[in-house]
């Protein structure tokens, strides 16, 4: 009985110093998979790794790794000079294999996603507008709104309202809607579909060429692609999928 009982004792005890050496293993292994991400896709910053799976020595020794989750902070979006900020941008990488020397890396799938508040797109938007949810039926067609106090929109937009026209616009709101689309996998394009009557002659095309515009979006890994974009009641939800991705070398 005490020799089955050391048994025991001396299986929890190495079984323990395995579990801890795995996790050590794996926190340097994510703090190294970061910088190389970082490095190879041309990152500002680390991103923040997660590898899944346990345990995970053992994958290390099948040079494969079951899932790599990444996120990143700090990303933004461009438009004119103008910065927006991106939220939740996130990568899931499935079967990921890499060769003995750690030096390239392949996921067979990877889907991406990120965030864009209406708060954050609103600064995109033109002087005294604002940017927000178009409602149900506008949104399932991947349309936003954009809205404000037309004298101040006008304003905003660089367009002079000549004195007789100017108490047309008191009390009115300009109401605008934009369909979202997606060009190049990181490029958000809003291109206007309604604009409301302005009352100032001239100012409907000097509108629209403030209205449409095109949002690059920074600092993502070239490796992640978006492809689809959904207007939520929130902002706008980016996803992609990509197969076969390298992530390194």
């Amino acid at each position: 009985m005490r020799v089955l009982r050391t048994l025991l004792i001396l299986v929890v005890v190495f079984g323990g110093l395995f579990v801890a050496a795995d996790r050590v293993a794996v926190h340097f292994a994510e703090n190294q998979v970061a910088s190389k991400i970082r490095s190879s896709q041309g990152l500002d910053t680390d991103p923040k790794v997660s590898i899944n799976g346990f345990p995970f020595l053992t994958q290390v020794l099948n040079t494969s790794l079951d899932e790599v989750q990444v996120s990143l902070d700090g990303v933004s979006a461009s438009a004119d000079g103008q910065a927006v900020r991106v939220t939740e941008v996130k990568a899931e990488l499935k079967d990921v294999t890499f060769d003995s020397s750690f030096s390239t890396a392949t996921a067979a799938t990877a889907t991406g996603s990120a965030q864009i508040s209406y708060a954050d797109l609103t600064g995109s938007a033109p002087k005294g507008a604002t940017v927000g949810y178009a409602g149900a039926e506008r949104a399932a067609k991947g349309e936003v709104k954009l809205s404000g106090p037309m004298g101040e929109v006008l304003d905003g937009a660089g367009i002079t309202v000549p004195g007789p026209f100017k108490s047309l616009l008191d009390g009115k709101t300009l109401t605008a809607y934009s369909a979202v689309s997606l060009v190049n996998g990181d490029t958000v394009r809003l291109k206007a579909v309604t604009l409301p009557e302005l009352y100032v002659p001239g100012a409907d095309e000097r509108m629209r060429e403030v209205v449409d515009y095109d949002l690059k979006i920074d600092g993502l890994p070239s490796t992640i692609k978006l492809d689809k974009v959904t207007a939520t009641e929130t902002g706008l939800s980016f996803s992609g999928t990509g197969t076969d991705i390298s992530l390194a070398g």
